[in-house]
């Protein structure tokens, strides 16, 4: 016997339209500079219509990828919900990626419009004579005399196209396993990889992002998505946000803490999103000077793991930090941090070492960690193993790569490649990436345990373990510190005294190089590659014995 409910595509169309029809008053805040831009999401929509007029008139077709190089805007916001509802793919692309990589991402997906922040056009002048599927840029801002055509390709100012478009575009009816956006992987090994999200999945994504027991996103909510939007479609908080009715705040073009604080404080940010670097950077401020947080409820922080020291100045501040964890295959969501109801009153180092985990999984995201025979290990808390997921918004392969390879168990779950302890709870704990764990004498080291606990030294900004040859041990733990401004004097001596009551002795980096600062990828994750190899001759004079 079937079910008798009525065949109701999940789409991210109907999202807009509810937006507007039950939120039309709220806003969406762009900062420009020093100043704010504010929308309606009833305003919001009409752009919307006019901006599918724009591209359908510049020939995108359903199907077509339309890219951006954008930072986090009101008009990026536009084409989030203008490329996808007119069946086109919206296709973000984080610009902070090498110049040979964004080539290859743009021409890998080909492309036929792009849009960009006018302060791009120094990098589509590089781009284009290299991607020939592209057609035609849009510029949200003002398009310089001289740049009428770049590489033969018409360059539109971004308004005036709007203006030209008729007021309303008849938005087709979709399929919800149509495309309706793509992003790619960092490329920390080899090239980036295309993940392709159909309409379902972010519909789902959306709505389970939403759940009181995720990121509890309600109408009344000031949200503020530090996260670009170009990294994993800025987590999916902006679908979700307009999903519910909340106000937006879009941070604008390169975001210092002070432009986050000052939002903070003149909008009355209720959530907000974004890597720890970034909180980092947002605390010293606020440790150095007098700013008001009151509103601020919740910082989700992902991308990277949180070191508890920062959890702990934050919630001292009055704001609890949520751990989150996801990655672009997963659309990106995956898990949140947050205690059950009767591990309120667990001791405080217990509650601290679940508030540090990655969480519990999203409900339809299952997980569990497997051995390097594939099976199962158990959720004892110490057990380690790599993580394997599936779900409805969990990828079933990558875009032009027909065989993905070793990324997939034989029987369907995704590889995850991160190496984690699961507890009797669920919490799982990230121990590392298996391709940045040390492996010393045979026995597993997490090199990101090392980092959490020396960022706990107060003089320690920020910390970075990898692994380098040792002629005994295989490899050998090596510590990159960044100290903070007004430290002094610290010895390496010192931080490994710091470390030894914590670890094993065997797990104590051998050295600890002091560098101005940590090399960093395209989405502001560590950069470990660039450590490893200008290390890879780093022998430290004291190894550790076992």
């Amino acid at each position: 016997m079937q079910g008798m409910m009525m065949e109701y595509p999940l789409t991210l169309l109907p999202i807009l339209e509810r937006a507007k029809r039950l939120f039309g008053k709220k806003q969406v805040v762009t900062r420009i500079g020093g100043e704010t831009v504010r929308a309606s999401y009833a305003e919001l929509y009409r752009r919307v219509h006019r901006l599918a007029g724009a591209l359908a008139r510049i020939g995108v077709q359903p199907g077509d990828r339309v890219a951006s190089l954008c930072w986090n805007h009101q008009q990026h916001l536009e084409l989030y919900f203008a490329a996808p509802g007119m069946g086109a793919v919206l296709h973000t692309v984080n610009f902070r990626l090498f110049l040979d990589q964004i080539v290859f991402i743009l021409n890998d997906a080909e492309d036929k419009a792009i849009v960009v922040d006018e302060g791009m056009l120094p990098l589509v002048e590089q781009v284009l004579p290299r991607t020939p599927a592209v057609r035609h840029v849009l510029v949200v801002g003002d398009v310089p005399a001289d740049k009428g055509t770049i590489d033969g390709r018409p360059v539109t100012r971004y308004e005036d196209a709007l203006a030209a478009a008729p007021a309303e575009y008849a938005f087709p009816k979709l399929d919800e396993q149509a495309a309706a956006a793509m992003c790619y992987t960092s490329g920390t090994t080899g090239n980036p990889k295309g993940v392709v999200y159909s309409h379902r999945a972010m519909v789902l994504h959306s709505l389970t992002e939403a759940l009181p027991d995720v990121m509890a996103l309600r109408e009344r909510d000031v949200v503020m998505p530090v996260v670009p939007m170009f990294h994993v479609n800025a987590w999916g908080i902006p679908f979700t946000s307009a999903m519910v009715g909340a106000t937006q705040v879009m941070p604008g073009a390169a975001p210092g803490p002070a432009d986050l604080l000052r939002l903070i404080e003149s909008e009355r940010v209720t959530l907000t999103a974004g890597v720890p670097t970034v909180w980092l950077g947002v605390l010293a401020a606020v440790e150095q000077g007098k700013h008001d947080l009151s509103s601020l409820e919740r910082i989700i922080v992902g991308g990277s793991a949180a070191p508890r020291a920062m959890m702990e100045r934050y919630e001292q501040q009055g704001v609890p930090v949520w751990h989150a964890w996801g990655m672009t295959e997963m659309t990106p969501l995956g898990s949140i941090c947050w205690l059950k109801s009767y591990l309120d009153d667990a001791p405080t180092e217990e509650r601290w070492r679940i508030l540090t985990t990655q969480g519990l999984p999203s409900p339809f995201v299952e997980l569990k960690a497997i051995d390097e025979q594939g099976n199962d290990v158990p959720w004892d808390g110490t057990s380690l193993g790599e993580m394997v997921v599936r779900g409805p918004w969990v990828t079933s392969g990558y875009y032009n790569d027909p065989a993905p390879g070793d990324r997939f168990t034989d029987d369907g779950w995704f590889r995850t490649g991160d190496v984690v302890t699961i507890d009797p709870e669920g919490y799982f704990s990230i121990a590392d990436r298996t391709k940045d764990l040390v492996k010393s004498g045979g026995e597993w080291i997490s090199s990101i345990d090392l980092e959490n606990a020396l960022v706990g030294h107060p003089a320690v900004a920020e910390a970075c373990v990898i692994a380098v040859p040792h002629p005994k041990w295989a490899e050998r733990p090596l510590a990159c510190v960044v100290l903070r401004p007004e430290a002094g004097h610290v010895s390496k001596d010192d931080l490994i005294e710091y470390l030894r009551p914590k670890f094993a002795r065997w797990w104590l980096p051998d050295d600890v190089v002091f560098v101005p600062e940590l090399p960093r990828t395209g989405v502001g994750k560590l950069d470990k590659k660039v450590l490893r190899d200008q290390y890879r001759d780093h022998v430290a004079e004291a190894a550790a014995e076992r």
